[in-house]
């Protein structure tokens, strides 16, 4: 039943944003030149929107140097400097195999996690001649998490059951200039769970969206909706602001999530934003070109 009611919803996703294409269809027997396929880009400004991927994906050659840092609860007061005495990171490396192709790798202090993914553009937005509404990606990841195991098993675990796949199609739509909104339903399948009565996969619905205030400003912010959940975790929600400086993007963000993997931040979140259990942090990014496209090797 549950299997059914997440295609079910799948496909009314992808209606949605179909429907908001207002010349979507191209009148195949009128006399007219060529049709002038524009693609659309800068949706996001960078590749993930606070914690979880964005549409986005670095270029062709480019090696895209990442450091996204958690400060601690804010709710932990002066004696800890509001969360800044305490902090979790994650540092990563993303690269643009194609122009539709990249892939990553990190590793995260929480938990000690190492985690890589791929992510492809399979569809993009157009207008002009040929307009198609929406951009379509996937991404898939898998999260190794290498924390020692608590003393006192009854039995010894393989190295498989820390592995996490997480599984994700990214639909994105910009609407205008300043407002972009993203659907990501979302895949977990755990190869080991706590207990008998857990599921090994679960399934979410992030939904993210960005607004310009400014030529260099934008308000960012994202949530996870859980459709079947693991006992006391909550779901994640995001805000935050991004700032553009001489070509790269600095991100700045309030969150109740500690980790930076998509385990972690989409399905164990521990804090409320009810109860203040809120994070200060912010996502840094260095970008090198590695390989330069033909157009410009022997400028």
């Amino acid at each position: 039943m549950l299997h059914k009611k997440a295609i079910q919803f799948f496909f009314s996703i992808l209606f949605f944003f179909y429907s908001q294409s207002t010349n979507a269809q191209v009148d195949l027997f009128a006399e007219k030149a060529e049709p002038i396929r524009d693609i659309v880009t800068s949706t996001f400004k960078t590749t993930r929107i606070v914690n979880g991927q964005s549409i986005e994906n670095v270029g062709k050659g480019v090696l895209d140097f990442r450091i996204l840092h958690r400060f601690g609860e804010l709710s932990d007061g002066g004696y800890n400097f509001f969360g800044l005495d305490q902090a979790s990171m994650r540092l990563g490396l993303d690269y643009g195999i194609s122009k539709t192709l990249m892939v990553g790798v990190g590793r995260s202090t929480f938990d000690k996690q190492y985690d890589g993914f791929v992510k492809w553009r399979i569809l993009s937005q157009t207008t002009g001649g040929i307009n198609f509404p929406f951009a379509l990606s996937y991404a898939g990841t898998m999260i190794y998490k290498s924390l020692k195991n608590p003393t006192g098993l009854s039995y010894t675990p393989y190295q498989t059951d820390r592995l996490t796949y997480c599984h994700q199609l990214i639909l994105a739509r910009k609407f205008n200039d300043a407002f972009s909104l993203q659907l990501t339903p979302t895949l977990f399948h755990y190869n080991l769970v706590s207990t008998s009565r857990l599921p090994n996969d679960f399934y979410s619905l992030g939904i993210g969206m960005r607004q310009r205030i400014s030529k260099r400003v934008n308000i960012t912010s994202e949530y996870f909706y859980r459709y079947n959940k693991l006992d006391g975790y909550h779901n994640s929600f995001s805000v935050g602001v991004d700032i553009e400086t001489g070509g790269h993007v600095f991100q700045l963000h309030v969150t109740n999530s500690t980790g930076m993997t998509e385990r972690t931040f989409i399905n164990e979140t521990t804090g409320e934003w009810g109860k203040g259990n809120l994070r200060f942090g912010f996502n840094l990014s260095r970008v090198f070109t590695i390989k330069k496209p033909k157009e410009f090797r022997n400028k």
